[in-house]
């Protein structure tokens, strides 16, 4: 039955699939055609910082308009209403913290990688391979959920319920996103996700006044027919309608809250994207133009979450292949077709790909520039062989990124990025605000910070019911956890400013001051930057 009332709501697959690969080839072509130059690291890392402030800003909204905000948030909030909404909220303020704080001292520091800014008055080696270390771990967790919302995209295209089906769908997304990394470089990624971001502003906004238009103008009847079809009723308008109202659901949204507005700013893929402008003052200007577009796509996608509940239903929607994170591709067929199911669905996939594209970019230059040029060829590697060392990891994270799509297949996509966001904010923030800012900080305390929260945070993770001991977990069945919070962000993240705080306290080797005031008069001037 349940099959069923899935088929009915997506319609033909046929039609889905062909408007879905029609989109993807255009992104294909894009790709190749404007990526055949990727001759430096330069240009294979941040594109020659050849962008300018308003392509980078809708790019980097791209970057981070995943599947966790168009399907995960969509989908928490046709389900679960208010308390799905405080995602969107939370990562939307999460931009100042990059605008006031980050972006621009890191684009005149840096050149490509994370590690470039941590390092540049550290011990280059160590520094380079525990910032490589967390990068590569914080870029697996986020390549989790979109690979997860890969695979529940595409089996609901295909109306595909086994598991079996659905893990050859995820394979499948994997090796077409390795290829994007592989051939196009920065470039040719950025090219791409200024056009998904496009499309999908577009997308949501057509969708969101479609709704509005069928009720009447009103928001508060679209409120009233999706608590109608909701189990939670009129709950789905109040708080507590996924974490709860006692004392320890109440700390794990404090946690989870605080992972969000401090994880962006703190993600390798977007941080290395404020290397593809020109000068400090493009950064800002990205930040800008980023912070309007996922204003405008947040604003549009409650709209869209509460139409989901009001047309489809919660029980339709969590039936249906994919489960929560199918909501707004059940939508747009019932208000469009499945022309309209089609467009969105590929969107969505593009957005995916993108993404997950950014990702593998991220993961592989931090490893390529970090580790080997730095650390094992001691600043003396040679720029082919660096791009090729880059693709090689590519290759690696492609694979392992299949592997943990189909294990964590099924999960909310949103969920899983909070715990990659809890990483970032725990490994990379505490480390990059202290050397931007602390005249004292040195290479005792930059490791103990990076090591000290993604320790923390993988280890709280692990035995959190996250993991295992509830229903919602990743596996079901078992129960090893011990840590009450889903999230660890309320401890990891305080814990790794504290170890920064006492590796540089207790450190017998102090911090070199000439480099301080060297990188004090770059970050602040951009003087002496490096394009």
């Amino acid at each position: 039955m349940t099959s069923q009332i899935a088929a009915r709501a997506t319609g033909s697959p046929i039609i889905n699939l062909s408007v879905f690969f029609v989109f993807v080839l255009i992104t294909l072509f894009i790709v190749y055609k404007v990526t055949n130059r990727n001759s430096t690291t330069s240009d294979y890392y941040a594109a020659g910082s050849a962008f300018s402030g308003v392509q980078n800003g809708i790019a980097l909204s791209g970057d981070f308009l995943s599947a966790a905000s168009f399907l995960g948030i969509s989908g928490a909030i046709a389900v679960h209403g208010y308390d799905g909404f405080l995602y969107s909220v939370g990562w939307l303020v999460a931009w100042l913290v990059a605008l006031l704080l980050v972006g621009e001292r890191l684009r005149n520091t840096g050149r490509f990688t994370v590690g470039d800014v941590m390092a540049y008055r550290m011990k280059q080696r160590p520094v380079r391979a525990a910032a490589a270390n967390a990068t590569l771990v914080i870029t697996f967790f986020y390549m989790l959920a979109q690979m997860a919302g890969a695979g529940g995209l595409i089996a609901l295209l295909l109306n595909v319920h086994s598991k079996s089906g659905q893990a050859l769908i995820i394979t499948g997304v994997g090796l077409v996103m390795v290829f994007y990394v592989l051939v196009g470089g920065m470039k040719g990624t950025t090219w791409v996700q200024i056009i998904k971001a496009g499309m999908l502003l577009i997308c949501v906004t057509f969708m969101s006044v479609f709704l509005i238009g069928k009720f009447g103008f009103s928001f508060s009847a679209i409120l009233d027919q999706a608590a109608q079809n909701s189990p939670l009723g009129g709950d789905l308008l109040n708080p507590g309608g996924w974490y709860g109202s006692n004392a320890m659901d109440q700390l794990d949204f404090v946690s989870l809250s605080l992972s969000l507005v401090l994880g962006i700013s703190s993600l390798p893929h977007v941080l290395m994207r404020f290397y593809t402008v020109p000068d400090a003052k493009e950064a800002r200007r990205s930040v800008v133009w980023c912070s309007w577009s996922m204003f405008i796509f947040y604003l549009s996608i409650l709209i869209v979450g509460y139409g989901a509940t009001a047309l489809v239903g919660s029980d339709t929607i969590v039936n249906a292949p994919g489960g929560e994170n199918s909501a707004a591709p059940l939508l747009a067929f019932k208000i469009g077709g499945a022309m309209l199911l089609g467009i969105v669905s590929a969107v969505a996939f593009a957005t995916i790909l993108a993404v997950v594209a950014g990702l593998t970019l991220a993961a592989s230059a931090s490893f390529a520039h970090d580790v080997y040029a730095n650390v094992i060829r001691r600043g003396k590697a040679d720029p082919r062989s660096e791009i090729r060392v880059a693709r090689l990891t590519a290759l690696v994270m492609g694979f392992l990124a299949i592997i943990g799509g189909i294990v964590t297949n099924g999960q909310n996509v949103a969920f899983l990025v909070s715990l990659a966001l809890a990483l970032a904010a725990s490994a990379n923030l505490p480390t990059i605000l202290y050397t931007l800012f602390w005249k004292r900080f040195n290479t005792t305390g930059t490791l103990w910070s990076i090591y000290g929260g993604l320790g923390s945070g993988l280890v709280l993770i692990i035995f959190s019911p996250a993991i295992s001991g509830s229903s919602t977990s990743v596996f079901k069945g078992v129960d090893f956890h011990w840590f009450p919070l889903t999230n660890p962000g309320l401890v990891s993240i305080p814990l790794s400013f504290l170890c920064g705080f006492l590796g540089t306290i207790l450190s017998k080797h102090p911090s070199d001051p000439k480099k301080q005031a060297e990188m004090e008069v770059r970050s602040l001037t951009g003087i002496g930057t490096r394009t």
